[in-house]
């Protein structure tokens, strides 16, 4: 079935199309009520549906924004998107999903597509490579607001998880159970703030107890090959120790199958701790203690932070710390 478009309106309502398109913008005072008839029965019979995105290209604003998260899937970014659809819906404004899969350069073409689209801002959960380009953008006038991660301490406008905060309190949870050598799971944290800070946090919660730092203890994991350092042979070296504290709850998975496949016991065996909350991490035989971020709180932040950009384009920028919560359940044990 062929498109139908608005000339189409406009000549079985013999009218031009300017008019018609007057009509359709609700600019109709000054026609005739016989001429308003035509083009309302017009439509009525072409079934005509307005193009939203044509529309919007003509005015100042889209009351559109742009959203470019990394995986669409995941627990947390499927609150935060919650909660910036929330938000939008109380402001009459519209967001456009991109996913990017972790690739800098799909996150490029997402943001050039957003900007052709001429959407009135964005939030981003970038990948840091693509630092200069959100720049330019800036740059240009675009609004743009960051959430998930910070990784070079230069973004403008970001609303973070207290990353720093909620590590140290996780690490003193463990502590105060007794456990003194806590093994650290991490994604290379080197030019990542964001993920610098969580280390910062587990490093000071053991000075802060006298707890000497042990390199062996800080293991490294990766999205495409997994553990450097198999978990198992961990436990059974001479710096075993007895809680993991994993810092992503893809990290948390991996450990778990890991654990369960050659039958090592949580918490008998060892305590584990995760960042970020698991989906129905009830119904687990031994349910996961875990950092619980506020992703729906952030994705509703993020959109009124946007939204008062947008609005006042001399407003400075900011940065918003949320609080994070320790949930305790059944994987962390007491130890002598």
């Amino acid at each position: 079935m062929a498109k139908v478009k608005l000339v189409d309106v406009a000549q079985l309502a013999s009218v031009s199309k300017s008019t018609a398109s007057q009509f359709i913008n609700g600019r109709y005072d000054y026609m005739s009520k016989d001429t308003q008839e035509r083009i309302r029965a017009a439509i009525k019979e072409l079934d005509y549906v307005p193009n939203p995105i044509a529309r919007n290209l003509k005015a100042d604003r889209t009351k559109t924004i742009g959203v470019i998260v990394r995986d669409i899937t995941g627990f947390d970014t499927s609150h935060t998107i919650r909660g910036v659809d929330d938000f939008c819906k109380t402001c009459g404004y519209n967001a456009l999903i991109y996913n990017t899969d972790f690739d800098p350069d799909v996150e490029a073409k997402s943001l050039e597509a957003l900007y052709q689209l001429r959407v009135d801002g964005i939030i981003i959960a970038s990948s840091g490579g693509n630092n200069k380009l959100i720049s330019d953008y800036i740059n240009k006038g675009m609004p743009i607001v960051h959430f998930q991660l910070e990784h070079d301490g230069n973004e403008k406008n970001l609303i973070l998880s207290d990353y720093r905060q909620a590590a140290f309190d996780a690490t003193e949870y463990l502590i105060r159970l007794g456990h003194k050598k806590i093994c650290f799971v991490t994604q290379d944290f080197k030019n990542v703030k964001s993920r610098n800070d969580r280390y910062l946090g587990y490093v000071s919660a053991l000075e802060q107890h006298n707890i000497a730092l042990d390199k062996n203890l800080i293991q490294y994991w990766h999205r495409e090959t997994g553990f450097e350092h198999s978990p198992i042979s961990i436990l059974q070296s001479k710096a075993a120790p007895s809680a993991f504290f994993t810092q992503h709850l893809a990290i948390t998975t991996d450990l778990l199958s890991q654990l369960n496949q050659t039958k090592i016991s949580i918490p008998e065996d060892v305590s584990l701790i995760g960042f970020d909350d698991i989906p129905m991490a009830e119904f687990f035989k031994v349910p996961i203690t875990v950092v619980k971020q506020e992703p729906y709180i952030i994705g509703k932040e993020a959109t009124k932070l946007l939204l008062e950009n947008i609005n006042d384009k001399a407003k400075g920028s900011q940065k918003l710390m949320i609080a994070c919560s320790v949930t305790e359940r059944q994987s962390c044990k007491k130890i002598l």
